[in-house]
């Protein structure tokens, strides 16, 4: 148990880096050009008004005090108000969590199902034809955008097939799994690709290795070997592209929804930062960041309990 000595300690390192995405994130939402009491009261609204407005959401205040608000808010286990929506930030995040969540999940789950039976073709056949088949898509996949994939699997199945939802989440089970399908095959073709090289670099290493050479040499098969020893030591260094890759996933997630018009965090995130509500925008990347610490600190864990060999 010595191995996991680092599960008490991993989180205090978590704190400062939290700390700083928190000052990072007031600093630059504040210097986005606007005023968030004009988007309110629109153009023609009177000096009065607009201080009036900026009173009562203490932007008249200086920069460093607000921040220390933020701070105490955020101690009391709150995010503020929002000012669009009128209601607190925390309640707000809550109600747009669970597209964001199925989405991410979804997306992980299809890119591993993708990723793996093509980094095995690979391997198994590298340096011949499946091979250069696998790297060529893997790498062209890389080029695509997001949104741009986004509107033409649209374009496909939505506009031409007419068998998948163009946006929009859904009410029951069914129709939200429905919807889901082509925003999570969005992303998930994206990150695929760099699951899929990662991968298939990590199985022809292991495929040489002594452990799969000592398999061979006892009579075991050749797909016992490769499923039994070459694909779990082939993992580590992909769940750990995964993890790194996990701010990328959720960036994507941002564009991916205001493609498909899913009702999630991202889409909340992008409008806010267009009516410049300061409250609703840091309160998204606090949980985003707190998503990223958590997901790395899980996946140092699932790292140690797949190869006891890792010490953290």
């Amino acid at each position: 148990m010595h191995r996991y000595k680092f599960v008490l300690t991993r989180p205090l390192q978590f704190l400062p880096v939290i700390f700083g995405i928190s000052v990072i994130t007031f600093i630059l939402v504040r210097l986005i050009p606007g005023d968030p009491a004009r988007n309110i009261l629109g153009t023609r609204a009177t000096p009065a008004a607009l201080a009036s407005i900026r009173a009562q959401y203490g932007l008249d205040q200086p920069m460093w005090l607000q921040y220390l608000y933020f701070l105490k808010n955020l101690a009391n286990g709150e995010m503020g108000k929002s000012i669009l929506y009128k209601i607190d930030v925390l309640k707000l995040i809550v109600t747009r969590i669970e597209p964001t969540l199925a989405l991410v999940v979804s997306s992980v789950v299809l890119s591993v199902l993708i990723a793996v039976p093509m980094a095995a073709i690979a391997a198994r056949n590298a340096g011949r034809a499946p091979d250069h088949a696998v790297r060529i898509v893997s790498t062209f996949g890389i080029g695509f955008p997001p949104f741009w994939l986004g509107l033409m699997l649209i374009i496909l199945f939505s506009v031409e097939l007419g068998v998948l939802p163009v946006s929009g989440y859904g009410a029951t089970i069914g129709e939200k799994l429905s919807h889901l399908v082509l925003p999570s095959l969005t992303v998930a073709l994206s990150l695929s690709t760099v699951l899929t090289r990662s991968l298939r670099a990590a199985m022809i290493e292991q495929l040489k290795s002594d452990v799969a050479t000592a398999a061979r040499a006892r009579g075991m098969p050749e797909g016992i070997v490769f499923w039994r020893h070459v694909l779990p030591n082939s993992l580590v260094p992909t769940i750990n592209l995964l993890a790194v890759n996990i701010g990328w996933l959720i960036g994507g997630t941002v564009v991916v929804e205001s493609v498909f018009a899913l009702p999630g965090m991202g889409q909340l995130l992008v409008r806010a930062i267009f009516s410049r509500d300061y409250m609703v925008v840091q309160g998204v990347a606090m949980v985003f960041a707190c998503a990223t610490v958590l997901i790395n600190f899980i996946a140092d864990i699932v790292t140690v309990a797949v190869d006891p060999r890792v010490k953290l």
